[in-house]
């Protein structure tokens, strides 16, 4: 399956956005982790090129499919998918993101990052009601039961990263018992209980043109 290994600041920088790349609880400034008046490729510059209006509707899809690390294809795929749904496209399409497995995992604090928690599921420690799911993109139901299997439970990264999630707190669409390593996908997430840094609407005209 393709995915971007390469610098997460590259792509920070790109968007000039904080994209969750890296680990949650490491409280530095984003801005000190990667600079964000250097632009790829480029020495620190002073001021951004001008922008298009489709250079901004391009540059709000590539944050969004950034973020949650999803390929160009499979990102069209969601947005067909989220148009074909009744309601709101845009918010349609971030609660089809949201309900990710590897995403779902990332949020109930298995993962410390997104890129971890879907290490996590390709390396088959993550049970769905109680079955085994190594399928990143699979779209979790509401009421649907996510755990760490009994014997990744010994990996030392995921208790580091469970008590650091802890300490932050946990979305409300979801219900997370931490020392039983499992969580409850309560339900889809509505628009007011997302991030308000992404312009949905964006990505909407972008497919549009």
């Amino acid at each position: 399956m393709a995915r971007y290994t390469g610098p997460t600041c590259k792509l920070a920088r790109r968007e000039q956005s904080d994209l969750g790349l890296k680990r949650r609880g490491d409280f530095k400034p984003f801005s000190e982790k990667c600079r964000f008046d250097k632009l790829p490729g480029q020495k620190a510059v002073s001021h951004r090129p001008r922008v298009t209006v489709f250079g901004r509707l391009l540059r709000e899809k590539q944050k969004l499919r950034r973020t949650y690390g999803v390929m160009e294809k499979q990102f069209r795929r969601n947005f067909k998918e989220a148009s074909r749904r009744q309601g709101s496209t845009g918010v349609n399409l971030l609660q089809i993101l949201e309900s990710r497995l590897d995403n779902v995992v990332y949020r109930m604090g298995f993962g410390i990052t997104r890129a971890e928690s879907r290490q996590l599921v390709n390396h088959n420690a993550v049970l769905v009601n109680q079955k085994r799911v190594n399928i990143a993109s699979y779209e979790v139901q509401p009421g649907d039961i996510v755990e760490i299997r009994e014997k990744s439970r010994t990996q030392e990264r995921i208790g580091v990263s469970l008590g650091i999630a802890e300490r932050i707190g946990f979305p409300a669409w979801i219900d997370v018992d931490v020392p039983g390593y499992r969580g409850i996908y309560k339900s889809r997430p509505e628009r007011d209980q997302l991030p308000d840094d992404i312009d949905e609407t964006l990505v909407i005209g972008y497919y549009s043109k």
